[in-house]
């Protein structure tokens, strides 16, 4: 099967928020909100079109991931990330390497736009193939209310997020 990524183009939007949907309609997490959050985030000013990619098969959407920028605040410092989320894959697809392509093509594009690490609310036996580690191995805690071992981080510079400390500031609509 033959995979394209490429940038989410306005005329995509529709069907990715069917797709979103769709990716996690059987996930016992989901909240099946996921497909307005994502809307929200594209009206941010914040937001970063060439970090939403789909992934393409045969003229159909299948995947679809964003990034969006998050900042930890350490005093009058402000440290710039990335969060990750969410990333959607329609049912019938999964399994099948498509979210790896679509993560792996996210992060080299975060780097190419002078991003030097990401952060993920994700699960802890599937990021870690992506060097995802625990936020706690630089003493970064996660939100209120999320377990340790689910958010992660990676570097795309190797020590980026050395003495990085502080709290963390999502874009407002995530609700954290």
């Amino acid at each position: 099967m033959q995979i394209t990524i490429r940038e989410e183009k306005p005329d995509d939007y529709h069907q990715v928020s069917e797709l979103i949907s769709a990716a996690f309609s059987n996930m016992p997490f989901a909240d099946g909100d996921e497909q307005l959050l994502v809307e929200a985030l594209r009206k941010n000013i914040a937001f970063i079109p060439a970090l939403s990619l789909v992934a393409e098969t045969c003229d159909r959407l299948v995947g679809h991931i964003l990034f969006t920028p998050f900042q930890i605040i350490q005093g009058d410092k402000v440290h710039y990330s990335l969060a990750l989320a969410p990333v959607s894959i329609l049912p019938e697809y999964q399994k099948q390497g498509i979210g790896s392509k679509l993560i792996t093509e996210g992060h080299r594009i975060a780097k190419s736009l002078g991003y030097t690490s990401c952060f993920v609310l994700g699960h802890p036996d599937y990021y870690p193939r992506f060097a995802y580690l625990p936020s706690s191995n630089w003493k970064i805690d996660p939100p209120a209310g999320v377990p340790p071992e689910a958010f992660m981080a990676v570097e795309f510079i190797p020590r980026a997020l050395s003495g990085v400390t502080g709290s963390l500031k999502y874009l407002p609509e995530f609700g954290i």
